[in-house]
């Protein structure tokens, strides 16, 4: 005499005394596994998009340019530093961050000439300054950006100089080939205090005036 079994569900087991498969471990397994491909392609998704929408660009060193100009009370001087690495950061075109690295080392003064030229650049290098020995390098990292119309632009970025670290505002017109702005820092916030009539007194002509201004021109 044959033996009947009851019949068995493709997973090798029953549902019930009379060997009837509903199906619902079946049905339980593709949900799971629809939910896993959504929440996989959602993730792809993002992934892919944050990827294509931001755009890093390189800076042009050697076509950038970085002016310097400090006033003192009987006159100023002026000079360039060079660009030593940067990038400029968008996103759907819109500008939204970069980071420019100075070579403290290149600092000239460019009113001056022969021997003065190089006693103020020496001086500037020196630690009565900018101690270049130390700190060979200046960095600006964007932090926040804020559009005004297509051009122009309010910044916020934190400024390092000899290892110390500020934040900073300035305007700037950003195009999608260029970035121009002319910055104005406060050297005391970065212990170049030299000249300075907010430490010293009694300095009369000699003294030199906090602020200096960055005239610069990024083009990538």
């Amino acid at each position: 005499m044959k033996t009947s079994s009851a019949p068995k569900c493709k997973c090798g087991k029953t549902k019930d005394p009379n060997g009837n498969c509903d199906g619902s471990h079946a049905n339980k397994s593709k949900s799971f596994k629809n939910i896993a491909l959504s929440v996989l392609v959602l993730f792809l998704g993002m992934s892919f998009q944050n990827f294509t929408l931001l755009d890093k660009n390189i800076v042009k060193v050697k076509t950038s340019s970085i002016k310097w100009k400090a006033n003192k009370v009987v006159g100023s001087h002026e000079g360039d530093i060079s660009l030593q690495s940067g990038e400029l950061i968008y996103e759907d075109e819109n500008l939204v961050g970069g980071t420019f690295v100075m070579d403290m080392k290149s600092l000239i003064c460019t009113d001056l000439s022969g021997q003065y030229k190089g006693k103020l650049e020496g001086h500037l290098k020196s630690e009565d300054f900018f101690n270049v020995e130390s700190h060979n390098t200046a960095e600006l990292v964007i932090t926040k950006v804020e559009q005004v119309n297509s051009k122009k632009h309010n910044i916020t970025a934190d400024l390092t100089i000899k290892g110390i670290t500020k934040p900073i505002t300035f305007e700037a017109n950003a195009e999608k080939n260029k970035f121009a702005s002319k910055i104005q820092i406060d050297r005391t916030q970065f212990d170049v205090k030299y000249g300075s009539g907010s430490f010293f007194e009694g300095l009369g002509d000699n003294m030199i005036y906090d602020e200096f201004e960055l005239t610069v021109i990024i083009e990538i």
